[in-house]
């Protein structure tokens, strides 16, 4: 993906609050061996940017001034209730070093699983994503998991997926193996009745005096 910004010369909060007025969002590139650098972008074009799921995983064409460099989205900020992006960070990558990136998993065949399909269990999302290793090139804009074998009472682990060649688990998600969906069959209450008791286990009737002659 494509992202085109420009190079920032007025720094501070006053500058960056005219900056938003004006439609635009600061935001800073760093990271490789050259400086960091305040840029600034469209706010709409951003603004729908961050809605698509590739832009928050994939390796990106930032362009600055007629030049192109390889950038990840490292940090954003939204305002707390407005739909307003306040500032954005980007992280210069190399083709020969490796990166740590969270990829989102995408679940599929759930409809097909036994579990589903003959038992009737319910498939739970635990962990939407996970942290991956590997170099700008092979990094993967998701992550497919597969539950057509999942088990009822069992989980499908972090472990259990196949990785793209070239992407491997980050340390600690390697040794912790997250369990990323499992399966089960939703509990069922019944409804409590109680007895109505009938007319024969009633009081008994109480027969009204006779009057005499």
């Amino acid at each position: 993906m494509k992202v085109v910004a420009f190079e920032r010369s007025v720094q501070g909060t006053g500058a960056s609050r005219r900056l938003r007025n004006s439609g635009k969002t600061p935001g800073i590139v760093y990271g490789s061996k050259d400086p960091a650098l305040v840029i600034e972008l469209d706010h709409n074009a951003l603004f729908h940017a961050l809605r698509k799921e590739a832009f928050h995983s994939s390796i990106l064409d930032l362009e600055i001034g007629g030049n192109t460099q390889k950038v990840l989205l490292r940090d954003y900020q939204m305002h707390p209730f407005k739909p307003l992006v306040l500032h954005i960070d980007f992280q210069r990558v190399s083709a020969s070093e490796k990166v740590h990136m969270r990829v989102p998993l995408h679940f599929t065949n759930a409809d097909t699983s036994a579990a589903v399909k003959l038992q009737g269990a319910v498939i739970s999302h635990i962990v939407t994503e996970l942290e991956v290793s590997c170099l700008p090139a092979d990094l993967p804009e998701f992550l497919e998991v597969s539950l057509a074998n999942i088990e009822v009472g069992h989980g499908i682990h972090a472990k259990d997926i196949t990785l793209p060649k070239g992407v491997t688990l980050v340390l600690h998600v390697e040794q912790e193996n997250p369990v990323l969906a499992n399966a089960r069959i939703p509990a069922v209450k019944s409804a409590d009745t109680e007895a109505v008791p009938a007319a024969s286990a009633a009081a008994p009737a109480v027969e009204a005096p006779k009057d005499k002659a």
